[in-house]
């Protein structure tokens, strides 16, 4: 169940939101949508891959936190901040807080300001225990300006979403790909439908296709991928150490 309502100051100045991460709270998802704004920090740790929808066939980003069904390798209830990462997605650091969007008059004309909403049905979301949203003589706390900026991170990306992926269409940079993984408890997964940007292809571009992407901001974003896929490895041997214990 959700309720996402206008945030404000004055109904919600009690509010306090659980800043850790725990199945508890939903976080226990095995990917997570991934923004063109944060490949660079995101492929750092996490394997950035794509998925197509099938009705719209338009590809939309995903950083993948676990192998399995509902598993995040990457919570860690040792931790204060119950997540074994320096990067957090920011799908997820984003915590009960979304964008949307308020019709105002400027100059006479009609705009659409993004404003930030609330789910207050969110189970991180208390009056008890976390992190407070406002000053208590008024103002935004460092907290909720941490969270606006995650929120501008996503808005932004989605807005470039779009045009990034017809770049590297424009040069068949995107493929499919299956991964095959052997676990050392014998397990073994599969993990299909997913694509990635073909390497070899991106290395064959030739010097207008490159200086093209590279103005358009999406060359970096796609070595990013590239080498993101590297924490494929990383992501085995955290499944690995879990199931020893």
């Amino acid at each position: 169940m959700t309720q996402h309502v206008l945030l404000n100051n004055v109904q919600h100045q009690h509010i306090k939101v659980i800043n850790q991460f725990n199945a508890q709270y939903g976080d226990n998802v095995t990917s997570v949508m991934a923004f063109p704004t944060e490949f660079v920090e995101l492929q750092k740790e996490y394997p950035i891959m794509f998925r197509r929808n099938a009705e719209t066939e338009k590809y939309q980003a995903v950083a993948l936190l676990g192998i399995q069904k509902d598993e995040n390798l990457y919570l860690d209830e040792s931790l204060d901040s119950g997540w074994a990462g320096h990067y957090i997605p920011a799908t997820l650091a984003r915590g009960p807080f979304l964008i949307g969007f308020q019709t105002q008059q400027e100059n006479g004309e009609t705009q659409k300001v993004p404003v930030i909403h609330i789910d207050v049905d969110h189970p991180k979301v208390n009056e008890q225990k976390g992190r407070a949203l406002f000053l208590e003589h008024g103002g935004n706390s460092p907290y909720l300006e941490h969270v606006s900026t995650l929120l501008k991170v996503m808005h932004q990306g989605i807005a470039v979403n779009d045009a990034m992926f017809a770049a590297f269409n424009e040069v068949e940079l995107i493929e499919p790909v299956n991964i095959e993984i052997d676990l050392d408890s014998g397990e073994k997964h599969r993990l299909v439908g997913n694509y990635t940007i073909n390497e070899n292809k991106l290395q064959s571009l030739n010097a207008e296709q490159l200086a093209k992407l590279h103005k358009a901001g999406f060359l970096q974003l796609a070595f990013s991928v590239v080498a993101s896929m590297s924490n494929i490895r990383k992501l085995i041997e955290m499944k690995n150490r879990r199931d020893r214990g």
